[in-house]
């Protein structure tokens, strides 16, 4: 019976072992589990060589950082908001009567007859946000980028429309009270 157990034991033994060793040269047939069990583990691949005339790696130019998005992203920021009129007098006139007013929410810019909805901001921080709207209004509808500025302490709104039928110039909004 024991004899029968020692063969076994050495196949279960070899079983354990993966299979066969090809990191070494030997024929694994000719050495037993207990001589391979015995082997030095193989050496640590070595450091690859550094080159003297190649700059260190610490030294290489960082990556220009992308822009900053306020956020998810995805809203206009929150300084931002709010009730802006190119005129003062706007601010206090009736909704409906306050032609120059524009409305700002976070995914929303509602102006006197026309309303544009937030598709995609290129760059934004918290005082300035460039991005894509989708307009409609009097049964029309458009594309158009934006890019909304504060100034003056966040008093004032600077806006500056690119693309097709885009105003030009810079337009001065003043921020209504709430």
């Amino acid at each position: 019976m024991t004899r029968l157990m020692l063969p076994a034991s050495l196949l279960l033994l070899a079983a354990c072992s993966g299979g066969e060793d090809k990191s070494q040269p030997e024929d694994s047939a000719a050495i037993s589990p207990l001589q391979k069990a015995e082997r030095p583990a193989p050496a640590e691949p070595a450091e690859p060589a550094v080159d003297a005339d190649l700059p260190e790696a610490a030294e290489e130019t960082p990556a220009k950082p992308e822009p900053k998005t306020a956020g998810n992203g995805k809203t206009i920021p929150p300084t931002i908001r709010g009730r802006w009129a190119l005129k003062v007098a706007d601010c206090k006139a009736k909704k409906g009567t306050d032609l120059t007013a524009l409305t700002i929410d976070a995914t929303n810019l509602r102006f006197y007859e026309s309303h544009g909805e937030l598709s995609r901001v290129r760059e934004s921080d918290a005082n300035r946000i460039v991005a894509d709207y989708k307009f409609s209004g009097e049964g029309v509808e458009w594309d158009r980028r934006m890019q909304l500025d504060l100034a003056d302490g966040g008093k004032t709104l600077v806006r500056r429309d690119s693309g097709e039928g885009a105003a030009a110039g810079a337009m001065r909004y003043t921020r209504c009270a709430e």
